[in-house]
């Protein structure tokens, strides 16, 4: 008889969970958490295969989450589209993006990258925010009702659950295979040393680009999502910095550049951040923020590889200690 081993057994309980999670909690205010945790996951996960992965650390990824936000809705204000055929017309888009953007910044490094991406998705957002076309500063709106399936308009959260559920289980798919591909060992020799990499004739720029263009695309979908789900947009919500922010804070809490990091970073700071909202009403906004610096110094100090990494390395301890005192009794 075949052996799982432990890592896979982990895998199949967290699928299990994430399945069976609105089943076990009905109510609205759960179902919620479950869907704006798993968008959560969707943005950090995607961000991790430029961010955490390839060491390329963009705080500007809110560029791709709002394109891939406002032309579902723009394909429906100007045409009357159902949004969901927006999604393929933001992707192309934060794709053309992702290049244009990486050609130049990628001659830059460290903070200096960081900041240039900061810098072009502020420009984005104040365009956004001053083009009649896209509703200027006011926004656009979906269907209030859903004239058909495809307008993805649903008056319950469980739909929205699983169809994001969907899209996550397909992003971690395709960065496992990644991990193990030579694509994924360029990326981690860039991450470790970008110069080492270069002398071993990795292609540098090429591998960086490309993990930014598949970054951006789920990034992408991730907005195309929110949107969807919310049905309106407007360039703070779409292009805000504190979306590329909570994006870095998620993996990193969990664990950059490992698969199942920024789920479990979500896990944790997306109740945490929806428990402070509730329990202390509009100032619960504020304490988010104070939140979010928080947690970027202890991991800066104490636990840089993130939670994930910090249970890779206790765990055996933990194993070998249950196992002996098993023994002993």
């Amino acid at each position: 008889m075949r052996k799982f081993s432990s890592p896979r057994v982990g895998v199949l309980l967290l699928a299990a969970g994430l399945l069976l999670y609105p089943m076990l909690f009905t109510g609205p205010f759960y179902r919620d958490i479950g869907v704006t945790f798993l968008l959560a996951a969707i943005s950090a996960s995607a961000w991790n295969i430029v961010g955490g992965y390839a060491g390329q650390v963009s705080v500007g990824h809110s560029m791709f989450f709002g394109l891939g936000a406002y032309t579902p809705l723009l394909v429906y204000t100007l045409w009357g589209w159902p949004p969901i055929a927006g999604i393929p017309l933001g992707i192309v888009l934060s794709l053309a993006l992702a290049v244009l953007i990486g050609l130049p910044t990628f001659r830059l490094t460290g903070h200096y990258f960081s900041m240039a991406t900061i810098a072009v998705a502020e420009l984005i957002r104040i365009f956004f925010g001053t083009w009649d076309l896209v509703g200027a500063a006011i926004g656009l709106q979906g269907p209030a009702v859903a004239r058909s399936f495809w307008d993805l308009t649903f008056r319950g959260e469980l739909p929205y659950y699983y169809i994001f559920l969907a899209v996550l289980g397909i992003l971690l798919l395709v960065t496992a295979t990644l991990e193990r591909r030579r694509f994924g060992f360029y990326m981690r020799a860039i991450k470790a040393s970008e110069r080492a990499a270069k002398s071993l004739g990795v292609p540098v720029r090429g591998t960086k680009i490309k993990a930014l263009a598949l970054s951006a695309a789920f990034t992408s979908a991730a907005g195309s999502l929110y949107v969807i789900k919310t049905g309106f947009i407007d360039p703070d919500s779409g292009f805000g910095i504190l979306i590329s922010v909570q994006m870095v804070i998620v993996a990193a809490l969990g664990g950059a550049g490992t698969l199942f990091g920024p789920l479990v970073g979500a896990l944790i700071l997306i109740p945490l951040q929806s428990a402070t909202n509730s329990w202390f009403g509009g100032g619960g906004s504020g304490l988010t923020y104070i939140l979010y610096g928080g947690i970027i110094v202890v991991i800066a100090r104490f636990e840089p590889g993130g939670l994930f990494e910090m249970w890779q390395r206790v765990a055996p301890k933990l194993r070998k200690r249950f196992w002996s005192r098993a023994h002993a009794a």
